[in-house]
């Protein structure tokens, strides 16, 4: 009888294989979505997921600028940003950034944080593809759709 292996097999990043997936944002609380997100792009939902090869999925998002909020942070998140001068530092709120010309920016920045800091982060981050409407470039990888709000109640802001 052969005996289970003990060792953990690394994937290689020529063995990767990736996945197009399409997230329709629309009424989507923005830190559950971003938190499923940053995941896929990770590769953790896979079973060979190797830390320090990127071996996540793309994922297009449309509808990005009709994300929500929960309690009152539409109108009290505050991004903030320096110019690099002395006392340079600008603030503006999620309000202005959903209802601004990229509004797409509030769940990038939401992604951003959440994968790691370095190569490896910014190239899962090239994997990330943002849509303030419903059209995509896209159709020809013929993403397969993931429903988040029916994975979990809460992931869908109740006005």
């Amino acid at each position: 009888m052969k005996a289970l292996s003990t060792t953990t097999r690394s994937i290689k990043p020529a063995e990767v294989e990736k996945k197009w997936h399409l997230i329709d944002a629309e009424g989507l609380v923005v830190g559950r979505v971003a938190s499923i997100i940053a995941n896929i792009l990770r590769g953790k939902t896979k079973p060979s997921f190797t830390p320090h090869v990127d071996c996540g999925d793309h994922v297009i998002v449309i509808n990005a600028d009709k994300v929500s909020f929960t309690g009152k942070k539409r109108n009290e998140k505050v991004y903030y940003k320096h110019t690099g001068y002395a006392g340079g530092i600008k603030e503006v709120t999620a309000d202005k950034v959903l209802d601004g010309r990229f509004p797409e920016r509030v769940l990038e920045k939401a992604v951003e944080r959440m994968v790691p800091r370095g190569p490896l982060g910014r190239q899962q981050m090239k994997a990330l593809h943002l849509f303030a409407g419903t059209e995509h470039p896209h159709e020809a990888q013929k993403p397969e759709v993931l429903d988040i709000a029916s994975m979990n109640r809460k992931n869908k802001a109740t006005a």
